[in-house]
């Protein structure tokens, strides 16, 4: 006799009306914010900012506890703070084939409960990641470097909503078909044929989520919740300098899955050492059949080559390109640009990288700029924006490893600088690297070679381009060549902006159209705004769309002869 399966339901009784509202806002995309974002003792109470740095400092210096996890030893301290000291967390060491072997044993339960229940489980463990989000900030704060403000928000509240959003689209999803039909058909002679249908949706199996160094939680949570509504249990392998965020998460998981009636297991924590470089070994595992990853290209396209057996989601690195013909607000134009360079010293996958400005000018409410001027331009509102300490420190955070400080220094060499990367003191971490954005002029015809690299991190090029014509045949060429996650356009010309939408279009990538005020073409919303597009090389898949969570599933049909007494309506 079968084991009695887990209901859950209090947990989607509670959630209930918090999933119908996300439904419709991700069917409207209007805007929808169920975790409140600003870091106010007014907003999450007044001992909240308190409580949750001390919660952060109990873990350092001890091994992070994970009752009930599977394995035996532990992995050694990883983390080292990009603000100057070392993170000392010790996790639980587990092989792949016992965190297999371990989310296998658990899936069953996992598997066969209703999608309501797994959407009311996952909109639960949100909740309470939501109620942790000062400890998860500081955990973030010290793994990647995001100033605290940014790791509260990125790292918290905007993750959990992409999360949220996730879990939304994966219940809809499930919910499309109906559980059960009569199916009733006609015969020429006799009584109709009559079935009795069931349509279930089913998980794949085991997934894999690896997750990155500069935002754990962020990009990592779309596809943790996706695939746990779906039906799948997580193996989750944390970056080895981000782990602490990812910890966490999956302490709340377990706990929330245990008192769910589920086996903690569902969810499992794969820690490893900076040497150990276990996710190519995982992902070629038969028993692992989805992966999501955001990282590099090289590890991205080995993935999307090597584990066939899986069905494998990612973000890649691409040529963030901004395209620049014109604009009626040159002052504001330059100030959202000098920020979206900026923003944590330009660590986001979606930083623009490429500026391309025609050889004879754009026309401006301030007379025609040549590039040159631009680009002086441009590093004048960096240095506006960036020329008090404690207000550049809370927009660039810290340089959050070696790889970004190298590139820095490469791109100084090119000997085409025309604003130069400055260190900048942090009024609280004397070790802290910090360092402004670096601009340098290229030419279009000259130097492909050195735009075509993704330059992760503080650099930009301003590129003479012989006409706007050219900036958008080299959008399009560049971007559907190596990808892309985001692409802008300036203009006061309606043709120009049709034009590049449809440049957009064809090289597949998300366009942001004269932005000039509080929005920014390197930010994105839950619910409202794609992040990522499967239609370019930099990615795989869309954050969130029905993509994204349909390929984690399958509905699976049983059918039987209706009973004599109910064909006939006796």
């Amino acid at each position: 006799m079968s084991e009695q399966v887990p209901t859950g339901g209090e947990f989607f009784a509670r959630h209930s009306a918090l999933l119908n509202e996300a439904a419709a806002a991700a069917e409207s995309r209007e805007f929808f914010n169920p975790y409140k974002e600003s870091p106010s003792p007014r907003v999450y109470g007044e001992e909240a900012p308190k409580a949750g740095e001390a919660a952060f400092k109990a873990l350092l210096d001890r091994e992070f506890a994970l009752p009930g996890h599977p394995g035996t030893g532990t992995v050694a301290p990883t983390e080292t703070s990009p603000y100057g000291f070392s993170l000392g967390v010790s996790y639980p060491r587990v092989t792949p084939d016992e965190a297999i072997a371990a989310t296998r044993a658990a899936a069953g339960p996992w598997r066969d409960t209703t999608p309501d229940v797994r959407a009311g489980v996952a909109a639960e463990i949100l909740g309470r990641l939501n109620a942790a989000s000062f400890e998860i900030a500081h955990a973030v704060h010290h793994t990647t470097g995001q100033a605290f403000v940014m790791a509260f928000q990125a790292g918290g509240p905007n993750a959990q909503e992409r999360g949220l959003e996730a879990v939304t689209y994966a219940w809809v999803e499930q919910r499309r078909l109906p559980r059960t039909a009569r199916w009733t058909k006609p015969q020429r002679k006799g009584e109709p044929l009559v079935l009795d249908k069931k349509f279930t949706p089913v998980g794949h199996g085991v997934a894999l989520l690896v997750a990155c160094n500069t935002f754990p939680t962020w990009n990592g949570y779309p596809g943790l919740f996706a695939s746990l509504v779906a039906g799948n249990p997580v193996v989750v392998k944390p970056h080895p300098g981000a782990v602490l965020p990812l910890a966490v998460t999956v302490r709340v998981a377990r706990e929330v899955l245990a008192e769910a009636g589920f086996d903690p297991n569902v969810v499992v924590l794969a820690a490893e050492g900076h040497d150990d470089r276990t996710a190519a070994e995982y992902a070629v595992r038969p028993e692992i059949r989805i992966v999501d990853f955001t990282g590099s290209t090289a590890f991205g396209n080995w993935l999307e080559g090597n584990a066939r057996q899986a069905r494998v989601f990612t973000e890649k690195a691409g040529l963030n390109t901004v395209v620049v013909d014109s604009t009626d607000d040159y002052r504001g134009m330059l100030g959202n640009l000098a920020f979206s360079l900026s923003l944590y010293s330009g660590q986001m996958c979606t930083t623009p990288q490429n500026l391309l400005v025609p050889r004879n000018g754009i026309a401006t409410d301030q007379g025609t700029k040549k590039p040159d001027e631009f680009a002086a331009d441009l590093g004048t509102a960096l240095d506006k924006l960036l020329g008090d300490p404690a207000r550049a420190a809370g927009t660039l955070g810290a340089v959050a490893n070696k790889g970004v400080k190298a590139r820095l220094e490469e791109a100084a060499a090119l000997g085409r600088v025309a604003h130069a990367s400055q260190p900048v003191e942090h009024p609280e971490y004397a070790d802290a690297l910090l360092r402004t954005p670096l601009v340098a002029r290229l030419d279009a015809a000259k130097d492909r070679e050195t735009f075509t690299r993704e330059w992760f991190g503080p650099v930009s090029f301003v590129i003479d381009t012989e006409s706007t014509d050219e900036s958008l045949r080299l959008l399009r060429e560049t971007v559907g060549e190596h990808g892309a996650l985001t692409a802008s356009v300036y203009s006061t010309d309606e043709g120009v902006l049709e034009a590049a939408e449809s440049s957009a279009h064809e090289a597949g990538v998300h366009l942001s159209e004269n932005l000039t005020g509080g929005v920014f073409v390197n930010q994105t919303t839950a619910f409202t705004d794609f992040h990522g597009s499967a239609a370019n090389p930099a990615a795989s898949a869309t954050l969130s769309d029905a993509a994204f969570v349909t390929g984690r599933f399958s509905f699976l049909e049983s059918r039987r002869h209706a009973a004599a007494e109910e064909a006939t309506g006796a």
